[in-house]
């Protein structure tokens, strides 16, 4: 009897250990491969040898932007943060409002507010690094990637530069007919409900911009697919490691939002998280404005991105209407008819609303976000007639920047 029980105790405990070994060889493969990822498109932060303003220069434009911010920002209640910097050295930076009011939790230069689409440039530039390693190619159609994506005409670039046709997945999942919105939508339901419920392309592909959220969730979905990771990972180990950008994450619904920064009207009513608060990679990430400018400096360092890459991103593609404004990838831009372009990113999400103004001539950094709503925000482009020659006014009346 006892020697029976032995036995079943020694097969057991084998099974067991068998199991074991093959979870941590799980776990040590999974490991094994985010760290090739890693360090396969790991760059030094931004080594900074430019020069910094002098001291007069300097404190002159601080207290210009210090009275531009007492006009423009202080009335509205403004909560949030504000960053000007040339040549990666801080000019002008400033904090106030609380990143939880019921709390009374101040905002500081490490607080992590949400960025809502400024998003978009960071999940753009983990695409590109994928390009430019040769894991995907700029023009490759998303099918050739994503199983079952059901418009074969849709690339990369497509994606990247919203000329993709695809319909804004807000507008189609708000029927209940489509999604049931007691569910968290996530990225990996977008490609079965599109093909359960036979939604077209909005338009044909590639002959018109329209702006869509959609571009840049399956862009995620890309970026899950070829790095083997999840997007929060992916974008952890391919961008925000390497930058040092130690106050940026990517939200987790999952894990609630109760110990970060919260999301107010502009009555300081906090925003409900709702069914779409899933979705990545077109919005949730979290950042502050000295992360967001180790990114920008970034993109002036030669080892991050190659030249011809480069000119890809920082180009129109759009000109089916006249006009100044234009999209790159993944980066929106004002061209003027004597060449000055300006390139930019706004973002609005709930209450949160943010702004991210690089002006490469000047190598000037412009970077605003708020956790309570104001269209305060977008007045941080009239900054830029500071720097360079640019057509706006400080103390403008029309001063929004959509």
């Amino acid at each position: 009897m006892t020697f029976k029980i032995n036995i079943k105790f020694l097969l057991l405990f084998t099974i067991l250990t068998i199991c074991f070994s093959c979870n941590e060889k799980k776990k040590a493969l999974k490991k094994k491969e985010e760290n090739k990822i890693g360090s396969l498109y790991t760059m030094q932060p931004y080594e900074n040898n430019l020069p910094d303003l002098k001291s007069s220069e300097k404190k002159k434009l601080q207290q210009t932007i210090e009275n531009f911010y007492t006009e423009k920002y202080i009335p509205n209640d403004f909560s949030g943060s504000i960053l000007v910097a040339k040549n990666g050295h801080i000019i002008y930076e400033n904090y106030r409002g609380m990143s939880n009011f019921e709390e009374k939790t101040p905002i500081t230069f490490q607080t992590p507010l949400h960025i809502a689409s400024l998003s978009k440039v960071l999940t753009a530039t983990a695409i590109f690094l994928l390009i430019d390693s040769k894991k995907i190619t700029l023009d490759q159609k998303v099918n050739t990637i994503l199983d079952d994506f059901p418009y074969p005409e849709i690339t990369i670039r497509t994606l990247l530069n919203h000329r993709s046709g695809l319909r804004n997945y807000s507008y189609f999942t708000d029927k209940k007919i489509v999604w049931n919105q007691k569910d968290t939508l996530q990225n990996k339901d977008l490609i079965p409900v599109i093909n359960k419920n036979n939604i077209d392309l909005e338009y044909k592909t590639d002959t018109h911009f329209a702006y869509c959220n959609t571009n840049y969730a399956f862009l995620a979905l890309v970026i899950e697919k070829i790095t083997k990771m999840d997007y929060r990972t992916a974008m952890k180990k391919l961008i925000f490691e390497p930058l040092e950008m130690n106050n940026t994450f990517v939200f987790d619904y999952k894990k609630g939002g109760k110990n970060i920064s919260q999301s107010y009207k502009g009555n300081k009513i906090r925003y409900a998280y709702n069914y779409l608060d899933g979705i990545y990679g077109d919005k949730n990430i979290y950042s502050t404005p000295r992360d967001l400018l180790k990114f920008d400096m970034a993109t002036y360092n030669p080892s991050f991105l190659n030249k011809k890459l480069l000119k890809e991103v920082y180009k129109g593609y759009s000109y089916e209407s006249r006009g100044t404004r234009n999209y790159g990838l993944g980066i929106r831009m004002l061209e003027w008819e004597d060449g000055k372009k300006m390139f930019y990113h706004n973002g609005w999400w709930h209450g949160n609303t943010s702004a991210y103004i690089k002006l490469k001539d000047e190598k000037v950094t412009l970077i605003c976000i708020s956790n309570k709503y104001t269209r305060s925000t977008y007045k941080l482009k009239l900054l830029s007639s500071l720097f360079g020659n640019y057509p706006f006014e400080i103390k403008s009346k029309n001063d929004s920047l959509e």
